[in-house]
């Protein structure tokens, strides 16, 4: 797992409206980068909607905001549509993103242990350097903090 500071590890993922992204395409430019369990459930539609929200003032600053779960590219297109969302939505069906930032966790719900993405946002320069981490996000006031981080840059 990584800190920051350090460079942000290697991407590369499909998206529902860019084609592909990555660490290489996106540098030069900052954004962020946020890792939610499922298209289309109560906490990952919050938090979309929350970005899409605040879209123009990330905008202003220069800041794309990327979304990433493991659903398929036509779930994210649906997620999309239903909720008329403007953030980039990237997939990693393969885990692959997901392992490389340290959010393919295991969870526990009700004594069942399995394993899933944990809620996590993670805030890039545009020299690909990791500003700021928020690990398990609790949706209250974080697209507003992330916000606020993102002035700062």
């Amino acid at each position: 797992m990584f800190e920051e500071g350090q460079q942000v590890p290697a991407f590369n993922m499909p998206t529902d409206t860019l084609g592909d992204v990555s660490d290489k395409s996106l540098k030069g430019s900052p954004y962020v980068i946020y890792f939610y369990p499922k298209d289309d459930t109560p906490g990952c539609t919050k938090e979309a909607i929350g970005f899409s929200r605040l879209m123009a003032d990330f905008t202003a600053l220069g800041v794309k905001i990327i979304g990433v779960s493991k659903d398929p590219i036509s779930k994210h297109e649906k997620f999309r549509t239903k909720h008329d969302l403007s953030v980039i939505l990237a997939s990693d069906e393969e885990g692959v993103a997901c392992d490389a930032f340290g959010v393919w966790v295991e969870k526990n719900m009700y004594g069942r242990k399995y394993m899933g993405i944990e809620r996590a946002t993670f805030l890039v320069d545009g020299s690909g350097s990791v500003c700021k981490i928020w690990r398990k996000v609790r949706l209250k006031g974080h697209v507003d903090a992330v916000l606020e981080a993102a002035n700062t840059l």
